[in-house]
């Protein structure tokens, strides 16, 4: 059990990568349709399936490099779903020895709806809300995961550190916003925003004169959000809010990770400090990094990996601060 959990959370961290490197390569509709890429189940390889699928999708032009990204995070986000449905089945199996049924069976919805937000996400062309709940539904099955593993993993603060469960609330609040933070990362990221400024730290001139918050976060209409639909004052708000927010969550979390070291009595939580703030750290470059050097495939995808490399820390800070002191 134990191990299969930890290889769903492994293929869940890929899982999150692949899907910022598919979005991030615009090939979101690489694939136009839905399980399948074109009607098939892989992406069409002959000549006669290709003409095939130019007829039956004259609108988008056939890309195998855009279908094969897309399709490779569908296998990959299937297989997680399929070792979930394995955790939740061993789970019942075992209930009898107190083996958690309860999360699991979360999980299974979770990642049921996950594979709906995918489907939406190509059936409604790329909308912006529901590329950022597809986003965010992946961030909270990794959550999950990583939690169910900490669950079933028997350890404990030596000496047990009590004291430091007053703190436990507070990184509850860590974790409240640095998922929010995560949010507007991916509503910036599902409307094309990321180089809506392209100077740093602040935005181009004049630009406090042109914020437009109500338009920002609306969904105007249209047929395809490929590419994004709003104008650059909403897209630089998006992105100027997005920096905003990196801004409070930097500072708050190093607050955390400081009064936790300078209280911590357990080098177990000393030591999830210290690997807070240098996350943390790595992530600011990767933000800054993107706008400085216009948005790097690479730096920008890492960007995603390490959000989710910091959620898990803040995880098992929470988790060990409620449960294990």
């Amino acid at each position: 059990m134990k191990k299969l959990v930890l290889a769903s959370v492994v293929l869940a961290i890929i899982v999150i990568v692949l899907g910022a490197y598919t979005r991030l390569t615009d090939a979101g509709l690489g694939c136009p349709d839905w399980p399948g890429c074109y009607g098939h189940l892989s992406v069409p390889a002959t000549d006669t399936h290709i003409n095939a699928a130019q007829e039956a999708f004259p609108e988008r032009p056939f890309e195998a490099h855009k279908a094969w990204n897309e399709m490779i995070h569908r296998y990959a986000a299937g297989t997680l779903g399929l070792l979930i449905l394995a955790i939740f089945l061993v789970s019942f199996i075992k209930r009898s020895f107190h083996s958690p049924v309860k999360l699991p069976f979360f999980l299974l919805c979770l990642v049921c709806f996950q594979a709906a937000l995918g489907m939406w996400t190509v059936t409604l062309n790329l909308m912006p809300l529901v590329v950022m709940g597809h986003l965010l539904g992946g961030f909270a099955v990794l959550s999950c995961l990583y939690l169910l593993y900490l669950r079933i993993t028997p350890y404990r603060i030596p000496g047990g550190d009590a004291e430091m469960k007053r703190f436990a609330k507070y990184c509850a609040v860590g974790i409240i916003i640095l998922v929010g933070q995560i949010a507007l990362g991916g509503w910036t990221s599902a409307n094309y925003a990321a180089l809506a400024c392209t100077e740093f730290p602040f935005c181009e001139s004049d630009w406090v004169s042109r914020l437009d918050f109500s338009g920002a976060y609306s969904i105007p209409d249209a047929e395809n959000y490929e590419y994004g639909v709003h104008d650059w004052a909403e897209r630089m708000t998006m992105h100027v809010t997005h920096r905003v927010g990196a801004i409070v969550t930097f500072v708050y979390l190093c607050w955390l990770a400081i009064r936790l070291y300078t209280a911590a009595a357990s080098q177990m939580i000393k030591n999830l400090s210290i690997s807070l703030v240098l996350i943390l750290g790595l992530q600011v470059m990767l933000g800054v990094s993107n706008v400085v050097f216009s948005l790097p495939l690479i730096v920008a995808v890492m960007h995603n990996a390490i959000a989710a490399c910091l959620l898990l820390v803040m995880v098992k800070l929470c988790y060990t601060l409620y449960r294990k002191t």
